[in-house]
């Protein structure tokens, strides 16, 4: 099994939740497997300094435990965007920095699940995004589309740029985040003209449900 690279149309679209649920499916295919939060805003002051909820959510559901560190190098207080914060605390995000880590992680399990940051042209610094950091790390792309009022615009400009970086496209997972009577015909209008699996489709859920009951992955090698 490859690893993953999980991205999104927007923020606040349950890339978390569908990075966990990735990760359990891959448990249960036998794999050893870790989360990955590489860049990370928004985080909580610890007597271990800073932390981030989506991380630890991600090595709690992983079975490779590793050290918080390593899963997420950069780990910003103000909840904005990354380059922002990172500017604010005097510091620059360094793609080979994350790329050595996510080396370093990739030797311990069989598969490693990467959650990105917001959208996939998201700043990191001046002159890099993180489908920059996508393409360095040169992993399949799952792209997890927030379905609500404007989705389908945000999703297949998404989908053009996914295209045009040259990596794989795994495949995309639609996200009821709002209850929407028109979710239905959102979802079909993109399964027409997304040309990747639509891995899953995943209903407003309750805090009991799980998201892993929704989606599936690719049997075709991966």
């Amino acid at each position: 099994m490859t690893s993953l690279f999980v991205t999104g149309t927007d923020t606040g679209v349950g890339k978390t939740q569908i990075s966990s649920a990735l990760i359990s499916l891959l448990k249960q295919r036998g794999q050893r497997v870790a989360g990955m939060k590489p860049i990370a805003s928004g985080c909580y002051i610890t007597s271990d300094r800073l932390r981030n909820d989506d991380a630890l959510v991600l090595n709690q559901q992983a079975n490779v435990q590793l050290n918080y560190d390593d899963i997420n190098p950069y780990a910003f207080e103000l909840p904005i965007a990354p380059h922002i914060a990172a500017k604010k605390v005097g510091v620059e995000i360094d793609a080979s920095v994350i790329h050595r880590q996510f080396y370093q992680i990739q030797k311990k399990a069989d598969s490693v699940v990467v959650e990105g940051a917001g959208g996939w042209f998201v700043p990191i610094n001046d002159k890099l995004t993180m489908a920059d950091v996508a393409i360095r790390l040169g992993l399949p792309v799952v792209l997890v589309v927030g379905i609500r009022l404007g989705c389908i615009n945000h999703a297949l400009l998404t989908v053009e740029a996914i295209k045009c970086s040259g990596l794989p496209f795994y495949g995309w997972v639609a996200n009821n985040i709002v209850e929407n009577t028109e979710s239905d015909a959102i979802v079909e209008s993109l399964k027409d003209r997304i040309p990747a699996p639509c891995l899953g489709v995943v209903p407003v859920l309750s805090a009991s449900q799980l998201v892993m009951d929704h989606i599936t992955l690719l049997d075709s090698g991966k």
